[in-house]
């Protein structure tokens, strides 16, 4: 008789989605592997759901794949030829490649480069430490969250909002421009109990019939870059309409009849000429949220990213304000708590030796910053040398072709802290194994809750694998730096942080396994003030005197619009480029995350382009083609999927696939612009002009 190998519960939280971080159970096979991977049921956000991708961990984690030794170079860059090499003479070799670089050129030519690959805050943000102490090119990272932040900002004032868990007492709740189901699994798990429990409307907007459009009980179908359109012709009908809450107006917010002024031509046939949705469709949605007080805007960070991305969100923001939902339990808008936990990581980023002097360089505009393009090193030194942790920028980044020159550089040394060989990783000197999230101890919170969660280490990284904190300590020794988070544990650095932000200790959280830190209701609902120095919600908007610590205004943002509207500030199609292309999330990946794993690669196929049958047809095109997308960035060669839950003139292509998924080795971001966008940057990932035809 087979025995059952000895199994224990191991706690934990997902590192890879900042909205979600979802409180993990895992079970730990006699001490070694892992199992099967659940949501844990007693964290009442988590609720016991998480996405089928983390559930099937163990094939990522026990991956045959993995990078087990530290690699040197041998041949030309990206040949994929390597010879091993110990760590210490790994470690040596970067730190002299970084002594080298800063001796010519000075301290900004080095760039530490990092993001969002896992979202712990000591794995990820450890690397500040080093580049604060050695006053190396600051990371500007905007790839994500700046235009969303930026438009909730101006008219919240703080990023925090109604507690997400009072989705479940909604009576309508609003899905715009995020698809759930894919990407935030959660939020259709409080959504759906609000539907059963008493009867809420699920609304989702968005730009194509996905998941969560299909789940809903009105899906808005609209082009992109229109959402502000759709905002404001929904709020000419409140006040049209008599739904304006004219009592919550005057007492709340700053500007409300000249908003009403400014909206009296933003009239559902205007919108409906620039969305391509109906009258009727816009006059149905404006009416359930007016006459629905307890409506619930969850705002995703997809309508965002667009160069009109921030007037946007605003622009959607506003309509709450206008119908006074946020007096109302299950009513408001939450788009991130991420302003609500107030940690001090003084010691894990080493924040008291910030020069404000330094350049930060926008990872936006990655390629023209290896391509030494002047703006974008704002009048610095070229960089020569990097160390990249917890990303991929030759997949992710915006202008692929820039970004693949750049790292393709003789003068440029890198060096690769990676778990997989990414499309990075093979443009690099050194590579160098790192361990994935249950190999190591670090803490996390939840932009899309309001939970604190520790995950500790559960298991051995297999070989040679080091921690990211390990890396930076180890070349920081090499470097002669001082500061005493060099010489503290993960755990220490994490104890001091809770203890000096007034969380307790790690001890006590290990024992209550989260914190909860969500703020009262009626701060949650602003209704001891919005975050602006009135107190009020802003509708009229300065842009460039919006809160931001960290960039100068960029792009066109004289131009942006001072109340909420539409604004034509996206890359239009044109008769060269008669298709606007968004590049949407992917169920099985997460950027370019899972998209080495085989039950993800089985479940999302091949890269494919998504086109209107009707498109399709006028271009000769049919079911599972080759087809070519391009526009002046590049060319992208992907299969063709007839798809008729979009607009006509519209095509997407989900997940970021690595660039050998591609016959020509071209991704998908070959297509995507690294323009500045306004005010203060980002990426427009989902905003491009693009031509399709037959693939030769």
């Amino acid at each position: 008789m087979n025995q059952l190998a000895p199994l224990r519960i191991g706690h934990s939280a997902c590192p890879h989605d900042c909205p979600s971080t979802c409180a993990l159970d895992v079970e730990i096979i006699e001490g070694k592997r892992i199992g099967r991977v659940r949501g844990a049921k007693d964290n009442d956000y988590t609720a016991g759901v998480i996405c089928a991708k983390v559930a099937r961990y163990a094939e990522r984690i026990h991956n045959p794949n993995r990078l087990t030794q530290p690699l040197r170079r041998k041949g030309e860059k990206g040949a994929g030829e390597w010879a091993s090499i110990g760590w210490e003479d790994a470690l040596d070799e970067i730190a002299e490649a970084f002594v080298k670089a800063e001796a010519r050129l000075g301290a900004e030519t080095v760039w530490p480069y990092y993001y969002a690959g896992t979202m712990g805050l000591v794995q990820r943000d450890g690397i500040n430490r080093l580049r604060h102490e050695k006053r190396y090119s600051g990371f500007y990272g905007t790839i994500c969250t700046n235009m969303a932040w930026t438009g909730y900002i101006a008219g919240a004032g703080r990023i925090a909002g109604v507690d997400p868990r009072e989705m479940a007492k909604s009576d309508c709740v609003v899905l715009w421009g995020t698809n759930a189901v894919a990407t935030q699994v959660n939020v259709m798990t409080h959504a759906i109990r609000a539907r059963k429990e008493r009867g809420a409307k699920i609304v989702a907007i968005d730009i194509y019939q996905n998941d969560t459009m299909k789940q809903a009980d009105i899906a808005l179908c609209l082009k992109p870059g229109t959402d502000g359109a759709l905002a404001a012709a929904v709020m000419h009908v409140l006040f049209r309409d008599g739904h304006a809450d004219r009592a919550y107006l005057a007492r709340y917010t700053d500007a409300a009849g000249a908003l009403e002024a400014h909206l009296a031509t933003r009239t559902p046939e205007w919108a409906a000429a620039i969305t391509g949705l109906a009258v009727s469709e816009i006059e149905a949605f404006a009416t359930l949220v007016g006459t629905t007080k307890r409506s619930f805007f969850r705002l995703g960070y997809g309508f965002s990213r667009q160069r009109n991305g921030a007037v946007a969100m605003h622009a959607a923001l506003s309509i709450p304000a206008v119908t006074g939902a946020w007096q109302h339990e299950g009513g408001g808008a939450f788009h991130s708590n991420s302003g609500i936990f107030h940690l001090d990581k003084t010691a894990i980023e080493g924040l008291e030796l910030i020069d404000p002097s330094v350049r930060q360089l926008d990872q936006s505009r990655t390629g023209p910053v290896l391509t030494n393009d002047p703006d974008a090193l704002k009048g610095g030194p070229p960089v020569t040398a990097m160390i990249v942790q917890n990303t991929n920028p030759v997949s992710v980044c915006p202008d692929q072709t820039l970004v693949k020159r750049g790292f393709a550089r003789d003068d440029l040394f890198v060096a690769v802290h990676e778990q997989i060989m990414t499309d990075t990783a093979r443009m690099a000197d050194i590579v160098l194994p790192a361990t994935m999230f249950m190999e190591h101890d670090d803490i996390y919170k939840g932009g899309g809750h309001q939970y604190i969660i520790f995950g500790g280490k559960l298991i051995e990284p297999p070989a040679e694998c080091r921690t990211n904190h390990q890396v930076i300590t180890g070349l920081a020794r090499r470097l002669g730096l001082t500061h005493p988070g060099f010489a503290m544990s993960e755990r220490e650095l994490i104890d001091e942080m809770l203890q000096g932000s007034g969380w307790g200790t790690l001890a006590n959280l290990e024992e209550k396994r989260w914190i909860d830190c969500q703020s009262p209701f009626e701060t949650a609902h602003f209704l001891d003030g919005f975050g602006h120095a009135d107190g009020k919600f802003h509708f009229r908007v300065d842009w460039a005197a919006v809160d931001n610590e960290n960039y100068g205004a960029v792009g066109p943002h004289a131009a942006m619009p001072e109340f909420p509207d539409h604004w034509g500030s996206i890359e239009a199609a044109d008769e060269a480029h008669p298709f606007r292309l968004a590049t949407s999330p992917a169920r099985s990946f997460l950027n370019s995350s899972f998209n080495e794993t085989p039950g993800s690669i089985t479940r999302e196929g091949r890269p494919e382009l998504m086109i209107h049958p009707e498109d399709a047809a006028a271009l000769g095109i049919v079911e599972g083609e080759r087809v070519a997308v391009g526009n002046e960035r590049g060319a992208v060669t992907v299969h063709a999927r007839l798809f008729e839950g979009l607009k006509r003139g519209v095509v997407i292509s989900e997940g970021i696939w690595p660039n050998s998924a591609f016959e020509d080795g071209n991704g998908i971001n070959t297509l995507t612009g690294a323009d500045p966008v306004a005010p203060f940057g980002g990426a427009a990932v989902h905003d491009n002009k693009v031509w399709v035809r037959k693939a030769a």
